[in-house]
């Protein structure tokens, strides 16, 4: 009777040092990346109906800060937000190759439904749909790094009313 508990214990060990995570090597890392762009994410159809002007800029800019910074800083390339690098996957950077290769459609999708188990949310119910366009437009014209400071949220500073 002996053997069995010694068993269990060495089948739990084996378990334990068996679970362990490592980074995703190239081919692994190329294929999920395909099959994103390729089969997870739709919408690569679409067109963006909105105009990159001064004004769907400055809506687009607006949208972004009331739904996107929180992640992906105020100039969409994580500035200011502690965990972005921290999480798994960790929050792209919205100028990288991999992000600006998505068309304006998939795009348009990604923000709408999210990507799950990635942490993107989606804005579906949030945002409506010229909100979403305007967003995917500001992405694609997104400011220098660093050249808006970071989120409020995260710098402790108050805003024009008081509020942090």
């Amino acid at each position: 009777m002996k053997r069995a508990p010694a068993a269990i214990w060495i089948l739990i060990c084996l378990a334990i040092t068996s679970c362990r995570a490592s980074m995703p090597g190239k081919l692994e890392s190329d294929v999920a990346s395909w099959t994103k762009r390729h089969v997870t994410v739709q919408g690569g159809g679409k067109a963006n109906p909105l105009i990159a002007n001064a004004s769907t800029l400055r809506d687009g800019k607006e949208a972004f800060e009331h739904y996107c910074i929180v992640c992906h800083g105020l100039d969409g390339q994580n500035t200011g937000v502690p965990f972005a690098a921290t999480l798994d996957p960790p929050v792209p950077s919205l100028v990288s190759r991999d992000v600006q290769a998505y068309s304006d459609g998939q795009l348009k999708w990604i923000i709408e439904n999210g990507i799950g188990p990635s942490g993107m949310p989606a804005s579906r119910g949030i945002l409506n749909d010229t909100e979403i366009w305007s967003i995917v437009v500001y992405i694609r014209h997104l400011p220098p790094a660093g050249s808006l400071g970071e989120p409020r949220v995260y710098s402790g500073e108050e805003s024009e009313d008081g509020s942090k």
